[in-house]
């Protein structure tokens, strides 16, 4: 995390990394991963990584923005997760948990 508050520091662009401008980025670079995807399942695995750091920069960032650790907070979700699909009503379904 360092490195990348160092990155944004040189820059100066911390005065645009709201987390609402932050969510957005989110949301933009994870289409732009999705593209990778789009008219085959074959994709060019270099262009992947790349875009998918670009989605866990800005995740990463706005967690620190936050003020929450991403370990943490994907422990937590899971836990949340666990009790909605436990593993004898979902194991194998993709069903939706209201639907198990």
């Amino acid at each position: 995390m360092s490195a990348l508050r160092a990155f944004i520091a040189e820059r100066d662009w911390a005065q645009f990394h709201s987390p609402e401008n932050l969510a957005k980025s989110i949301a933009i670079e994870a289409g732009e991963l999705l593209e990778e995807f789009q008219w085959s399942p074959e994709f060019d695995r270099d262009r992947v990584r790349l875009e998918l750091a670009d989605v866990l920069t800005y995740c990463y960032e706005l967690a620190d923005q936050l003020g929450v650790e991403p370990e943490d907070i994907i422990l937590e979700k899971l836990e949340i997760t666990r009790a909605k699909y436990p593993v004898e009503k979902a194991h194998g379904r993709s069903a939706r948990y209201d639907r198990l």
